[in-house]
């Protein structure tokens, strides 16, 4: 009896500790990571929020939450318990908000209590971001609205405080997603194609903090490498007469002090500088101690690091630098998706784990591709070593169904976009416009970007019209890559690649597919991945380029172009892509034409557009009845296309002779066909196959030779014959013969040995 009566007792104790954990049950979306099993709902996300000013004291109201739909604007607000739960911060839709449903208008509301030794203190409420108009009350009083899905705000609610121990905070939401033109980035009521779920209500950590009446507000640190300096601005408030002491540390040692006042812009000098790169990304700690006198009112802790982004002259091009040298800044693009819990990472793990991936597959940037993250985020980001492109969300997509931008909402909140990550070290340019999502005023912004921040680049439009009002200048390409063109800013692949190579288990929507481009193995999506970085590394010697984006670090939703999958399970050996990306980064591949296309010089060719005999390719054979014409050939419009020629029918054949020097004076395991064919194009030198090439390409490529072919090749006179065929979009096709040396550089002695004019 005894024995049964204890068991009862520890039941009802479990039955009371896990009440809360029983309210919430996790949904199951098609895809689920293994970091779903690690949320728990007494401790949800319970990392410190703002790593970048930290306080000792704080309180985490991540959690369950009541909650309930709203109904309409003007809704009576609503007393007393609301109808269900929710697990925060986790959005409405998401399977680990423990809801999964679409609403426009949501409710939300908690009780909480202050610990007692924050008596006498300032309590400010934190919201990470709230998707997108917040309405908050304290013990059903409004203490403020905030307007904006992916920015932090703060209320001071100390005077909406009651004297009893337990406060209540409700937060009312307005999601109108694709409604208005708010910013939004990937979030589609309708999922399709590169559009995705959309988000609604908090989504990132909700806590509370006591602060001093008099202190610190918000601080800037911009590095000064050259001058061997870090410039701090610190702003304080509740007094007239505070100073402030800054304690600069490389981990216990202290190597930089200084004493200031707020609001007056301070250089720390650092001595024997250690500066913050992929390679080595080194941070400084820093106190800031604020005084009133000689009484200590506030402490915060920081950290920083030393480095430098800039676009530095490179011969005839302009090149991205970090710290004072040309470094290729090679990464995906990340969408920061989840399939558990959509814009929220289920943990902090799981928060890191992307980027350590990223790390590990050899990657040393990342674009942050229209979405902000928790600032957790960029702490990560800092410490691991990866240089961030962070773009501006879009205010709505390519389709004219979506209402114009809210141009005072995209203002507003590409401001604070910038305010608040201005001290990240890892963060080095800023993107305004994704292609041409509703980009508009593109000089008005990238002027109010530069003198908000002209420590870093500006991106105007990555993929979208150029107007030459930032940095750089941005090409998208899929799925091979391509290179933009501008002499006065650095040149840039935002996007390319799109490899779709599907795991069947890992699948959100079997029914519903997007790729790019589709392989069926590992050893397929691997020779692919290096095709396009060989023709990156010429880029980058030959064109000038300084940085690539490849799409995709994971699939997202039906769209399955990822290196890893939605549910983050790698597809490949991500040692393979690491070697392959330190070839990128690290290698030069010279590139010499060697027979030249229409891109170098004027050349004819005989053409047809009805079927010839067998023949036709062979170095005899007599085109007689063939027009002649200047190359490429093609239809306007396509991208990359040089049209010497009109081509718009499904079929052409094309032959041309060139001669050649001494061929034996190089090696012709260097011999590159060097081609641009849109679509599908067999190709044949001196009657022999040298390459058959599907798909398309959106600029000049370098593509292999077949050793039969190489061996055909002779000195004298030699012929081409080309067969291509238009399947879709635009069409083009123009060929010549390149020479791809490696690091090593050709002496124009030995080029012009070979080439015969």
């Amino acid at each position: 009896m005894l024995k049964k009566t204890l068991l009862g007792v520890v039941a009802m104790f479990w039955l009371v500790v896990n009440a809360n954990a029983q309210q919430w049950t996790p949904k199951q979306a098609p895809l689920m990571t293994k970091f779903a099993k690690d949320v728990d709902p007494e401790h949800v996300l319970p990392e410190y929020p703002r790593p970048q000013m930290v306080r000792e004291k704080w309180k985490n109201l991540n959690g369950l939450w009541q909650f309930q739909p709203g109904t309409w604007q003007n809704e009576p607000y609503p007393k007393g318990k609301l109808a269900r739960n929710i697990l925060v911060p986790f959005a409405v839709e998401s399977a680990l908000s423990g809801v999964q449903e679409v609403h426009e208008r949501i409710w939300y509301r908690r009780e909480f209590s202050l610990p007692a030794d924050w008596k006498g203190q300032r309590i400010l409420l934190h919201f990470g971001a709230v998707d997108y108009e917040a309405t908050v009350y304290i013990n059903d009083r409004p203490v403020g609205k905030h307007e904006g899905g992916y920015d932090p705000f703060t209320f001071d609610i100390t005077d909406h405080l009651t004297s009893g121990k337990t406060q209540t905070v409700t937060v009312k939401v307005w999601d109108p997603t694709t409604r208005e033109g708010f910013p939004r980035g990937k979030q589609a009521l309708n999922q399709e194609g590169i559009m995705y779920t959309s988000v609604t209500g908090i989504w990132q950590t909700v806590w509370l903090e006591p602060v001093p009446e008099k202190r610190i507000v918000d601080f800037e640190m911009v590095p000064d490498i050259d001058q061997a300096e870090l410039n701090l601005s610190v702003e304080a408030t509740g007094g007239r007469f505070l100073t402030y002491t800054a304690t600069v540390k490389d981990g216990d040692r202290v190597v930089a002090t200084v004493e200031s006042d707020p609001m007056k812009p301070t250089a720390i000098a650092i001595e024997n500088q250690k500066l913050w790169s992929p390679d080595n990304p080194f941070l400084y700690d820093m106190t800031i101690t604020l005084k009133d006198g000689d009484e200590v009112v506030d402490v915060v802790d920081t950290y920083f690091g030393m480095r430098k982004i800039s676009v530095e002259q490179e011969g005839e091009f302009q090149r991205l630098y970090l710290n004072n040298a040309f470094v290729f800044q090679m990464g995906p693009l990340d969408q920061g998706y989840w399939p558990d819990g959509l814009y929220t990472a289920p943990t902090d793990e799981a928060l890191r784990y992307d980027l350590e991936k990223t790390k590990e597959l050899g990657f040393n940037m990342t674009r942050k591709h229209i979405k902000v993250e928790p600032q957790r985020w960029y702490y990560w980001a800092d410490k691991l070593g990866l240089l961030v492109w962070q773009d501006m969300p879009s205010p709505n997509s390519y389709t004219f169904a979506t209402p114009e931008p809210d141009k005072e909402a995209f203002t507003r909140e590409l401001m604070r976009m910038v305010e608040t990550h201005k001290n990240a070290p890892s963060i080095v340019m800023w993107v305004i416009f994704n292609e041409s999502q509703a980009q508009h005023d593109t000089e008005r912004y990238a002027a109010l970007v530069k003198g908000m921040d002209p420590s870093r680049v500006v991106n105007e439009a990555s993929g979208g019209t150029n107007h030459g009002a930032a940095d750089v200048a941005d090409a998208h390409s899929y799925p091979p890559p391509a290179y933009a063109q501008s002499p006065y800013q650095a040149t840039v692949c935002g996007e390319y690649g799109g490899i779709g190579y599907q795991l069947d288990d890992h699948i959100w929507n079997p029914d519903d597919l997007m790729q790019y481009v589709t392989i069926n193995s590992e050893e397929e999506y691997v020779a692919m991945y290096d095709e396009f970085a060989d023709m990156l590394v010429e880029f980058k010697t030959n064109q000038g380029m300084s940085a690539a984006v490849y799409t995709e670090i994971t699939d997202v939703e039906i769209e399955l172009n990822g290196i890893m999958t939605y549910d983050r399970v790698m597809k490949v050996d991500p040692q393979k892509i690491a070697r392959i990306n330190e070839k990128i980064i690290a290698d030069k591949s010279y590139v010499y034409p060697l027979v030249p296309t229409a891109k170098e010089q004027n050349i004819d060719w005989q053409y047809t557009f009805s079927k010839p005999s067998d023949q036709w390719k062979e170095s005899d054979y007599d085109a007689e009845g063939w027009h002649e014409g200047r190359g490429g050939f093609g239809s306007q419009g396509t991208p990359g296309a040089i049209n010497g020629t009109t081509w718009e029918g499904d079929e052409i054949w094309l032959r041309r002779t060139f001669e050649l020097g001494d061929i034996n004076k190089i090696d012709k395991d260097n011999l590159r066909l060097r081609i641009h064919h849109d679509d599908a194009c067999v190709v044949y030198i001196n009657g022999v196959k040298a390459a058959e090439l599907n798909g398309w390409t959106s600029s000049y490529t370098n593509a292999a030779i077949s050793d039969a072919a190489k061996k055909a090749l002779r000195s004298g006179a030699n012929t081409m014959a080309i067969y291509c065929q238009q399947d879709q979009g635009g069409q083009y096709i123009d060929a010549g013969l390149s020479i791809a040396t490696g690091n090593k550089a050709l002496s124009a002695k030995t080029l012009d040995s070979v080439v015969k004019e």
